[in-house]
């Protein structure tokens, strides 16, 4: 890659910067994939209108020397709490690619969690990063499968190529609404597929008898329930999280047949419309599961001081999903890395601005009373 031989322009000081670039350098159909949320967007908006809403409670003259972002997560280190989230076909915003982003991620010590529906192998993938010091996690996103053979092939090629984790999305057993993509249809170039799934068998689905629905009666049939949870968790020995658990009783559940970790996310407000924000529904979620794993949190996060608002809400780290795919498309692993060097230094400021030397010491007191 050559990326670390570019220059970024000087107007690039934001995430919203890197927004508004790749809006002007995208097309119509490749912008309402990457931007568009469900139906109306409520939840799209509310997501970053929610950390927005929250107030910080600065405090002076604490003790701030030696300070850090360090923290522990599923046994390992992490030099700070930002994860890239999994998102599909990266190469229709830059020919690198899945392989940008990942070498952007490890270069920030962030976690990378490669999608099911990636342009790039997951080998090729670990080649390019495992062996990297400094590097954040490496996880697998896995979407359910026609069958559970199908979802157990992708396991044993994630496990067999080094990822020390497991995301299993739950939240869109089928596609949402989205306007502005039937307003501006997707056309993929012939080079862009998701190469985990070229060959993947498919089992035939039954006819439908008169009355029946397509969803209900064919494509939800072969969509995964709790006893799949189960099934999984006895199949693996990675770490298994759960995405897209928004609802305190299926946390409770999933902690209950052992699951390692959950990611409150909504989806980026892409499945279903007016579902709260994840700022709004964090608070429950934590006081739910009481720590028993990891929390961690998406949606909306563009600013260092939404990161710490999150922490000081109870979630153990954050994914950032969009805003990942801007710098991307601006400038490729460069701007990747721009972007997660952003919030992470934004975080470091709004950290010691509030009186907090290390993560620990974040907690509801940093959000202003009532807030």
């Amino acid at each position: 890659m050559t990326a670390a031989r570019q220059t970024l322009p000087a107007d690039l000081v934001s995430l919203s910067d890197h927004e508004a670039r790749a809006r002007q350098a995208l097309d119509a159909g490749v912008w309402a994939y990457v931007q568009g949320g469900a139906a109306d967007e409520l939840t799209l908006r509310a997501n970053h209108q929610a950390w927005q809403a929250l107030s910080l409670a600065p405090r002076v003259l604490r003790p701030l020397a030696h300070g850090h972002t360090r923290l522990r997560l599923l046994g390992r280190e992490l030099a700070h709490p930002l994860i890239v989230a999994p998102m599909a076909h990266q190469r229709l915003l830059h020919p690198h690619g899945e392989a940008a982003t990942a070498v952007a991620a490890s270069a920030q010590g962030a976690g990378f969690v490669l999608s099911t529906q990636s342009n790039t192998p997951m080998e090729d993938i670990c080649r390019l990063v495992r062996d990297e010091a400094e590097r954040g996690p490496l996880w697998f996103q896995l979407y359910w499968q026609a069958s559970a053979d199908a979802t157990l092939q992708l396991v044993r090629r994630a496990e067999a190529a080094g990822f020390e984790a497991l995301v299993l999305s739950v939240d869109a057993p089928v596609s949402g609404v989205r306007d502005a993509e039937r307003r501006h249809p997707l056309q993929f170039p012939p080079d862009v597929h998701a190469v985990h799934l070229q060959g993947m068998p498919v089992p035939p689905l039954p006819d439908l008898l008169p009355g029946q629905s397509r969803l209900f009666d064919q494509l939800l049939l072969q969509a995964p329930g709790w006893d799949d949870v189960a099934w999984l968790r006895a199949q693996t020995r990675l770490p298994l999280l759960l995405k897209g658990v928004t609802h305190p009783a299926d946390a409770t559940q999933a902690i209950a047949l052992g699951v390692d970790g959950l990611i409150l996310s909504n989806h980026g407000g892409r499945t279903l419309d007016t579902v709260p924000a994840t700022a709004q529904l964090l608070p429950a979620m934590a006081r739910a599961i009481h720590g028993a794993v990891p929390l961690i949190v998406d949606g909306g996060l563009r600013r260092g001081t939404d990161v710490l608002k999150a922490i000081a809400l109870g979630a153990s780290a954050v994914m950032v999903g969009r805003p990942v795919l801007h710098g991307l498309a601006n400038a490729g692993a460069l701007g990747v890395a721009h972007v997660l060097r952003l919030l992470r230094d934004e975080l470091d400021v709004a950290m010691a601005l509030c009186g907090c030397r290390t993560l620990a010491d974040v907690g509801p007191g940093v959000l202003w009373p009532g807030a």
